[in-house]
């Protein structure tokens, strides 16, 4: 433990930091570089390291420590050697190197002039896998591994692949509604985590998918930065409004190069990334070979991401697709053109019907289904979607800055069959009464219209008995309106955005005003706030920590006896200690330790029965009596 406390002292700041995230060390009860040795030395914190580590790499360590003896020390060309010998092929030192020098990184083992040696602790460890189901030193270099991971006729890949563009075109459609649904209303997460199930329903029905999905495609969203959480609610982000606006093939393409950013390069080599390569048996069975410890960590990783890779058309009944395996190997240019010439194209015109509803024969163009969006509602999002005009989209429309020609002119340029007379008359009756109703704030008290501080906002109208109408409309009961003192505006707690968009989804022909009387245009968008969060950094607090106490001016070898002695202290035992004399002659005595202070410390001798006090630089060894 001594040799760890000194190597980890040695390490930079960035390195010792490295360790102690890849290793897993709680700070929790570190107070030196001691203990951290120790932790780092535990049979629970190596086998974490171990999980890790492919079969190769085990091998070497496995061997390692079995060549190493009390007066010998393996080197890198005796394990290349042993390891050939067990496999039954010839291993070259070179490959042996780099992994020992892998784990000499993760403090595994030492590397050291050409030798290759784990601390004990390590080799101890790995001694009692075989007695945990787990391969031994022979095992990890003789086993032969599995056969290669299957794959599907070069008939089936067509096949593949139009499931593929078919799922691809669903998730990135899906996405498309989640990512409006929650710029117009957000959804909220739980303390606990995850969405209520009253969001989880409406996101589900909004993109007509099942309940179990929701969570699935929102992780994919939120993987491409399309939606983030803001407070306690998930919102569109400004990414996401600028993917809305691309066609299907970027839009998928956005999707993939995001979930490939997110696989761990440990994930990425074992995947088949060939078109028809198997996702299923053959490959958990191959993961669990290559991974001996570490086949549960690794099947997880493989769960997760295998799941979004089917969602994304990346793989196809656990089968790699064309354009999946391009995305596989990093070219993600190439697969977006390949996915691109599977995807239905998109179209530019709707069928426009006398009963105010409109059809498109095909996926709309980003640019006009945004604005559809605007001055319609969504009925269906298939291939062919279909959208409804109606005086509260219409108001909606106007609220936003359209007007009644700007609205006509944009339907007869992508109307397939003209403009009908009900569509025609809703639009202009509509504009006619737009601003009937007005909503203003009251913040900042520039219309003094009412009492009292409590009221954030207002409702006029030129009408009385729309008013009054509006004033006893039960579907407006939580606003709690309330007839202003003058009798000619009601008031409202909440502030003016909630009042307007309230009476809009109610169908009254509202407006929203400024403080002299100007209508203003609203929009029903919300974005997440790009925050910069700093992650919380356990492993620079911990290393400060560490030098801070270092910094004491104790040496190493000092520390350590004072900790040896420490020990002795607590546990109440005796020690044998070894004390160099100013003559040069060493002394053994047999102490109860009591206390260390100062450079020196206090005992009791058991055989002259006295109290003595002795420096720590004259202790040559200590060790405990049983």
């Amino acid at each position: 433990m001594l040799g760890l406390a000194s190597r980890l002292r040695a390490l930079s700041d960035a390195d010792l930091r490295h360790v102690i995230g890849v290793r897993g060390v709680s700070a929790s009860g570190i107070r030196d570089f001691f203990d951290l040795a120790e932790a780092l030395l535990t049979p629970s914190n190596i086998q974490i390291a171990l999980s890790h580590l492919d079969r190769s790499t085990l091998a070497v360590l496995a061997v390692a420590g079995e060549l190493t003896g009390t007066d010998s020390i393996p080197t890198l060309d005796a394990v290349a050697a042993r390891l050939s010998v067990l496999g039954s092929t010839q291993v070259v030192a070179a490959d042996v190197a780099t992994r020992a020098h892998a784990l000499d990184a993760l403090l595994l083992a030492v590397v050291i002039d050409g030798c290759c040696v784990p601390y004990d602790a390590v080799s101890a460890h790995l001694r009692t896998w075989p007695t945990q189901d787990l391969p031994g030193a022979v095992d990890l270099a003789a086993t032969i591994s599995p056969a290669a991971l299957t794959t599907v006729a070069d008939a089936e890949i067509p096949f593949i692949d139009q499931l593929a563009a078919e799922r691809a075109f669903s998730v990135v459609s899906s996405i498309a509604e989640l990512v409006n649904e929650l710029s117009r209303e957000p959804a909220r997460e739980l303390s606990r985590g995850g969405l209520g199930l009253p969001d989880t329903k409406r996101l589900a029905a909004i993109m007509t998918v099942e309940l179990e999905l929701v969570a699935s495609i929102m992780s994919v969203a939120k993987q491409a930065d399309l939606v983030a959480r803001d407070g306690g609610h998930w919102m569109e982000t400004e990414a996401g409004e600028a993917w809305l606006l691309e066609g299907t093939t970027t839009r998928w393409a956005a999707l993939a190069a995001a979930w490939q950013a997110a696989l761990p390069p440990i994930v990425a080599d074992m995947l088949p990334q060939q078109s028809g390569g198997s996702w299923g048996d053959g490959l958990s069975g191959f993961i669990a070979w290559h991974y001996p410890a570490g086949g549960e960590w690794m099947q997880d990783q493989l769960t997760n991401f295998a799941r979004d890779a089917e969602l994304l058309g990346i793989t196809a009944r656990n089968t790699t697709s064309s354009a999946g395996a391009r995305v596989l190997r990093g070219d993600l240019e190439a697969a977006a053109d390949t996915m691109g010439t599977m995807l239905p194209a998109e179209v530019g015109a709707v069928y426009l019907q006398h009963d105010l509803s409109m059809v498109s024969p095909g996926p709309l163009a980003p640019s006009i289904d945004a604005r559809l969006r605007g001055m319609a509602d969504v009925e269906s999002r298939e291939l062919a979607s279909s959208y409804r005009i109606t005086a509260a989209s219409v108001n909606r429309a106007l609220a936003a800055g359209e007007n009644a020609a700007s609205l006509l002119a944009f339907l007869a340029s992508i109307s397939l069959t003209g403009i009908p007379q009900p569509v025609d008359y809703l639009i202009n009756e509509s504009a006619s009464r737009y601003g009937r109703v007005r909503v203003g704030s009251l913040a900042g008290g520039p219309r003094p219209v009412g009492e009292g501080s409590e009221f954030q906002s207002y409702v006029s109208s030129a009408d009385a008995a729309l008013l009054g109408t509006i004033a006893v409309d039960q579907t407006l009961a939580a606003l709690a309106l309330v007839r202003a003192d003058t009798g000619d505006h009601l008031l409202s707690r909440f502030g003016g955005d909630a009042v307007f968009w309230a009476l809009s989804d109610a169908r009254y022909p509202v407006a929203a005003e400024n403080e002299i009387g100007e209508i203003v245009h609203l929009r029903r968008h919300q974005i997440a706030s790009h925050t910069v969060v700093v992650p919380a950094d356990p492993a620079g607090a911990l290393v400060d920590k560490l030098r801070a106490g270092a910094d004491s001016g104790v040496s190493v070898a000092d520390a350590w006896l004072a900790r040896q002695l420490d020990t002795a202290i607590k546990a109440k035992q005796a020690i044998l200690v070894s004390i160099a004399m100013p003559g040069g002659s060493v002394v053994d005595y047999l102490l109860e330790p009591a206390s260390v202070s100062n450079g020196r410390f206090r005992a009791r001798d058991r055989r002259a029965d006295i109290e003595r006090t002795l420096p720590l630089k004259s202790i040559r060894s200590i060790t405990p009596v049983p």
